[in-house]
């Protein structure tokens, strides 16, 4: 395999040190917990080797949100749902193997396969068809040499959503073309308009993915998990995960579990929480006139541009220059997702309400001062 690091890596503000930036804008998740909040219990925890498919309470609770459709014993908890997209693209993919997979995308998504040396075909999702996933685009982009399909619901950057109907029509495509579907999940419980089902509890080549990571602001104890109810399918990507790492961290599954366990407990609060940072930003962008969006219906992300009036007159280079250096203010720049650096995508889940205000404030006063 051929790996090159991603432009949403070697700019990640834990790369640049958290500490130099004011307002960070740049995260995709709910703000981080701290582990004196979680409340919980670890003393009598035993530092060993573990399941190797992963803590048999974390998986048993998670197959009870399928309502049982997906068996425990076809869940695997990975390190973060970034190894379960690892896991699955080296499992399903060969060099010379086509997949399909819609743009803009996390990075992973697509560089893996890429340094597998598979065939990526993207689907290029849109501002003006207001970011939407059309089955039919997809239809068009498979053929028989089709291995794998990839899709992202609530949308990584752009907080699109999938109506049920479409997702089930991606499903029973993939299922004629004899191909498998992924689905990245990561933002699933984050959906106000209604949480979809479980991708995996509705065909047998549908893998679900999705972490603890973006909804319960706990990215650094690296949970994930990949679902299938294809006992084979669960066996390889088993295979895959002893290659790679033998079993999880016992520290870091039973925090996971302890978490979810209670998740209903802190859930109304996040989810309040967003909502009142949401209508923030909303009425930011409605205050301001310099970027335009395609409101998000999921996640914790927008994905607005500059308006094409206001780009024939802004210097990009300069605006990410007094955003960064001047107003110590960082978003995630198109370039994080194969699109033009006059996209940006802006986070509103992780920062304080101030500095949410302050950051939007500090993009407002970037783009007076970019203005030729």
């Amino acid at each position: 395999m051929k790996y090159l690091r991603m432009p949403i890596e070697i700019e990640a503000p834990e790369q640049l040190g958290y500490e130099t930036i004011h307002c960070n804008l740049t995260e995709s998740s709910y703000a981080d917990f701290r582990f004196k909040d979680l409340g919980l219990n670890l003393e009598e925890l035993l530092i060993s080797y573990i399941d190797h498919r992963g803590h048999p309470g974390l998986r048993s609770l998670l197959s009870q949100e399928t309502d049982g459709k997906v068996l425990p014993d076809r869940i695997l908890i990975t390190s973060g749902a970034a190894q379960a997209l690892f896991v699955v693209s080296t499992s399903l993919l060969e060099h010379g193997d086509e997949l399909v997979v819609v743009r803009p995308n996390y990075g992973t998504n697509l560089e893996t396969p890429r340094a597998i040396g598979a065939q990526v075909k993207v689907v290029d999702l849109t501002f003006e068809s207001s970011w939407k996933t059309d089955p039919s685009r997809i239809q068009e982009a498979l053929s028989p040499k089709t291995k794998l399909v990839s899709i992202t619901v609530p949308h990584n950057p752009t907080g699109a959503m999938m109506s049920r109907q479409d997702l089930q029509e991606v499903v029973e495509l993939t299922a004629r073309a004899g191909c498998h579907l992924l689905v990245d999940e990561t933002y699933r419980e984050m959906s106000p308009s209604g949480v979809l089902p479980y991708a995996a509890t509705l065909a047998p080549h549908v893998i679900s993915v999705a972490s603890v990571s973006k909804t319960f602001g706990l990215p650094g104890i690296r949970i994930g998990w990949l679902m299938t109810s294809d006992a084979n399918l669960s066996e390889l990507f088993l295979a895959a995960k002893e290659q790679i790492q033998i079993c999880g961290s016992a520290l870091d599954e039973e925090i996971a579990f302890q978490f979810l366990q209670r998740k209903n407990q802190f859930l109304p609060t996040i989810l309040t929480n967003l909502d009142r940072r949401f209508a923030i930003l909303k009425n930011w962008m409605k205050a301001q006139n310099h970027l335009e969006w395609i409101e998000p219906q999921g996640g914790c992300v927008a994905f607005p541009r500059f308006r094409s009036e206001v780009l024939e007159r802004l210097d990009l280079d300069s605006f990410y220059r007094l955003l960064n250096s001047e107003f110590s203010t960082h978003v995630g720049p198109g370039h994080w997702f194969e699109q033009p650096r006059s996209y940006l995508r802006l986070g509103y889940g992780w920062p304080t309400d101030e500095a949410l205000k302050e950051g939007l404030d500090n993009i407002t006063r970037a783009a007076r001062g970019a203005l030729r």
